[in-house]
């Protein structure tokens, strides 16, 4: 059996959080999540002597400290980081954005559901999608 996919969700919002926590736990035999509150966190997390290397990142744009675009442009720019799949899921649907996100390689742009249930369907998309697309060769240090 697949493990779990391994998510890593960076939002600055404890509201956002706390609901992709609660949302994302209905679905524990899928995946497991962890979320840290900036982007430089983000970067300790997975640049960490012990870290487990996400197999997504879920990145907010607009952050203090180092903006999701700054986190993005960093893993595009580091070897061991370089590989994993992010996934922009920010409330931002200005077109500057998405063309941004997509020039620093996302893999993804999801505009975030303000209604539970609608944000409830985003994520069973998502999970959906990412466990069946799975990367065959993960980073460097990834265990499979």
């Amino acid at each position: 059996m697949t493990r779990p996919l391994r998510l890593l969700l960076v939002d600055d919002s404890l509201m956002d959080r706390h609901l992709a926590e609660e949302v994302f736990a209905e679905y524990a035999q899928l995946c497991t999540v962890t979320t840290v509150a900036s982007g430089q966190a983000a970067l300790d997390a997975m640049l960490g002597a012990q870290s487990e290397l996400p197999d997504v990142v879920l990145l907010d744009i607009n952050m203090p400290g180092l903006s999701g675009f700054e986190v993005l442009r960093a893993m595009k720019e580091h070897p061991q980081l370089v590989r994993i799949p992010v996934v922009m899921l920010t409330t931002s649907s200005h077109d500057q954005d998405i063309t941004q996100a997509y020039t620093l390689h996302a893999s993804s742009y999801l505009i975030k559901r303000m209604n539970f249930q609608d944000f409830v369907a985003q994520v069973e998309g998502f999970l959906e999608f990412w466990t069946k697309v799975r990367l065959t060769s993960w980073p460097e240090g990834a265990p499979s």
